[in-house]
């Protein structure tokens, strides 16, 4: 609350200077309405006994309310220093910036406004939130990915989290000099992306697997036509000319019109994509991953949470099993075929995400997948190669500058 104004203040001032700003005008700038609500605030007769800063912040309040789409978020969501917003309910929001989670003194005047907040964000990409629909996932306006929990099923009121990304879409050389990445490392999985390999990104919550997925489709050749599914669409892929996007899209009141992940899988085989791009597996639709992995879609990218790569081979094994009812021999069977190579991600206790091991998927051995250790936690190449060499060979039959140069790392890093 606004020292000196009460909640119901702040809701009448906005309710009123809504109106007014409806009559001045359809469309007007953001200096005229300040200059309105200036206006409004400093005629209201309470205005001199409340002081400068009441009166700036509740300016700045009602400003933000009605004219930016993020409420009183929007000063954290444009902070480039910011990279996740978490509000645990209408009183408690917290921050995090490089790495480190701190509290901010803001707050929301009542559980109702952040609800609101919450489904003004849904209802733009056209997700419905409420009672008998109390989770959603959406993304804001500038690609930001968004959680949103209904106060009916979170115990401390509603629960936002948004989860920003840099506006500069960060590359490889960025990973390097975060030290995500040795440069050893970076140029293979160049290589590999190149060469067609299919790579699946492991890693825990927030350990920046979505950060590498973009890094590695910026690998893609911009000659391919490349088939993109997310669940929320984020990612940015811009050197490739010939991109199709598709995104899951949630059953509406009636519970009808949903798209899943596994449709979207499905259907991605009908356009002719060089490579598949999924921004994250879940559940069932591993099993049409796999499947497009194994007829022709080599380089296909994506990406899945686990704390290990033997435990996101388990997780994978588990998702497999819910779609069909195979023998697990022949589940790990098509696993270790479609899946060449799993780069492995995980948060450090500083707040800065690390690449810490990279492993071919190597063979299937009395019942286990085994795996071939190409970069390991001390953040440097093994020395081991590469055991299936057939796309290295090939080169996807490719030549140019690039190809020469892709050829020449391979040989110089012993892949």
């Amino acid at each position: 609350m606004i020292p000196f104004y009460s909640n119901e203040d702040v809701r009448g001032f906005i309710y009123d200077i809504r109106s007014r700003l409806a009559m001045v005008s359809d469309d007007i700038n953001d200096s005229i309405a300040l200059a309105e609500i200036e206006k409004y605030v400093f005629s209201k007769p309470g205005s001199h006994s409340a002081g400068y800063k009441a009166n700036r912040e509740l300016i700045q309040k009602i400003f933000f309310s009605l004219r930016k789409e993020m409420d009183i978020l929007q000063p954290l969501v444009d902070d480039a220093g910011i990279s996740e917003i978490m509000v645990n309910g209408k009183d408690d929001i917290f921050v995090e910036r490089k790495g480190r989670v701190s509290r901010v003194p803001l707050s929301f005047d009542s559980t109702e406004d952040l609800e609101e907040l919450i489904r003004r964000i849904s209802a733009r990409v056209h997700r419905e939130i409420n009672e008998l629909n109390p989770i959603v996932d959406a993304r804001l306006s500038d690609g930001s990915r968004v959680n949103a929990v209904y106060g009916n099923i979170a115990l401390n009121g509603p629960i936002l989290t948004i989860r920003k990304f840099p506006e500069r879409v960060m590359t490889i050389d960025d990973l390097i000099k975060n030290e995500t990445i040795s440069e050893e490392a970076a140029r293979m999985l160049d290589c590999l992306v190149f060469c067609g390999y299919n790579i699946f990104i492991s890693g825990g919550t927030s350990s920046g697997k979505t950060t590498l997925l973009n890094v590695l489709a910026q690998m893609i050749p911009h000659d391919e036509r490349v088939v993109v599914i997310e669940d929320s669409a984020e990612l940015q892929i811009k050197q490739v000319d010939n991109i199709v996007r598709m995104e899951c899209r949630n059953a509406n009141v009636q519970g009808k019109g949903a798209v899943d992940m596994s449709q979207l899988v499905k259907t991605s085989l009908r356009m002719r994509p060089d490579r598949i791009v999924i921004g994250e597996v879940r559940g069932s639709e591993v099993f049409d991953m796999i499947n497009a992995m194994n007829t022709g879609h080599s380089g296909s990218l994506s990406t899945g949470h686990a704390n290990s790569i033997s435990g996101m081979l388990k997780r994978l094994e588990s998702m497999f099993m819910q779609a069909v009812d195979f023998p697990v021999d022949a589940i790990r069977s098509q696993i270790c075929e479609g899946i060449d190579v799993i780069v492995h991600m995980s948060r450090m206790k500083n707040g800065s995400r690390k690449i810490i091991e990279i492993a071919e998927i190597d063979r299937v051995e009395n019942g286990v997948i085994m795996t071939n250790q190409l970069y390991d936690h001390n953040f440097g190449l093994t020395g081991n190669r590469l055991s299936h060499r057939e796309k290295i060979e090939t080169m996807n039959g490719r030549s140019g500058d690039k190809a020469d140069k892709i050829a020449d790392d391979i040989r110089l890093l012993k892949i």
